[in-house]
């Protein structure tokens, strides 16, 4: 189970992150209060996860979840470059969260 809310921790950093954009310096009360809303529900997510899980493999697989929805995110919706380099960077943070999962013993 802790790898499900591990996920979902990533799932909602992914939203923190993207709404972070749009908050204009918490300046802006709804992005705002979805941003805020995405870290609290992520970081319980994650000290959910953390109880059994490495700090270690947890904590790089939560913010490679981050980075690589965030990266799709902006390359899908928000205009962002989706060239080859890029592409195969973000499969190497893929590569890292699989051996991450395969070596962590949970």
């Amino acid at each position: 189970m802790a790898w499900v809310y591990l996920v979902i921790a990533g799932l909602f950093e992914v939203i923190w992150a993207i709404g972070l954009k749009y908050t204009n310096g918490f300046t802006k009360l709804l992005p705002s209060l979805i941003t805020l809303a995405g870290m609290a529900i992520s970081f319980g997510f994650l000290s959910w996860a953390l109880k059994t899980l490495p700090i270690g493999t947890g904590y790089a697989v939560w913010t490679g979840i981050g980075a690589l929805g965030t990266v799709l995110v902006g390359m899908l919706f928000l205009g962002e470059p989706r060239d080859i380099v890029r592409v195969i960077f973000i499969l190497q943070i893929v590569g890292g969260m699989i051996g991450l999962k395969i070596t962590s013993g949970h």
